[in-house]
């Protein structure tokens, strides 16, 4: 995983056929998605319940560019060497997630992946500040985690200009996740982010067997910036 500025579009399998990640995964990358955003729920971190490392391992094989994985989990510390072990590329953790989230990304960092430090909308840019060295990506939640589908709250931009700011020369992307369309993707842009995650705005109106509205999609939030 070389490091690079260019806008990447991560579409959010939370947002895909179920019964059918494999080819999901394999449609949505030939219609031209840069990253794969695995969203792993736990019902007690977050109100829903999605997959775990089981799933990940299932799906490695289908993901040929990077598998991205968004632990919104409490406790993330005994899973990270299972979702590591399942091929995550990254692995992103949330500040809110547990008191020691400086040694939760250490411990990601041991197992080769890249460390992902997630924010939620009402936890402010400073709370990032200490642990920049210890990250490769920042991901601001533009909607409160649990559910695809809500509305982008515009009030995070602001956060991703004070990350930018806060960055500086450091190799850490700025990911943004909720509410990405392409409406909202040039604001996140402009403001500095590089990774955009689209669950819904990417998946909707095709199918694997009618993959071609995927690339359409991904093709106007592209255009949009």
């Amino acid at each position: 995983m070389k490091f690079d500025r260019s806008v990447k579009i991560a579409p959010s399998i939370l947002s895909a056929d179920f019964a059918n990640f494999g080819a999901e995964i394999q449609a949505v990358e030939a219609q031209g998605a840069d990253w794969i955003h695995v969203d792993v729920m736990d019902g007690h971190f977050v109100p829903n319940i999605t997959f775990g490392p089981a799933t990940c391992a299932a799906i490695r094989p289908h993901i040929k560019t990077v598998m991205d994985v968004h632990l919104m989990i409490a406790p993330v510390d005994p899973y990270i060497q299972a979702f590591a072990d399942a091929g995550a590329d990254v692995i992103t953790a949330h500040v809110e997630a547990g008191p020691h989230i400086h040694r939760t990304l250490q411990a990601i960092r041991a197992t080769g992946a890249k460390a992902g430090l997630a924010l939620n909308p009402g936890t402010p840019a400073e709370a990032a500040a200490p642990l920049l060295d210890l990250v490769d990506l920042i991901c601001v939640m533009t909607v409160n985690p649990g559910f695809g589908g809500q509305k982008f709250i515009h009030s995070c931009v602001q956060k991703v200009t004070e990350l930018r700011e806060m960055i500086g020369d450091r190799e850490v992307h700025i990911e943004i996740d909720g509410g990405v369309d392409p409406s909202t993707a040039p604001l996140v842009v402009a403001a500095g982010a590089d990774v955009l995650v689209a669950g819904s705005a990417v998946f909707k109106g095709g199918s694997v067997d009618n993959p071609a509205p995927y690339g359409e999609n991904i093709r106007a939030i592209r255009a949009s910036l």
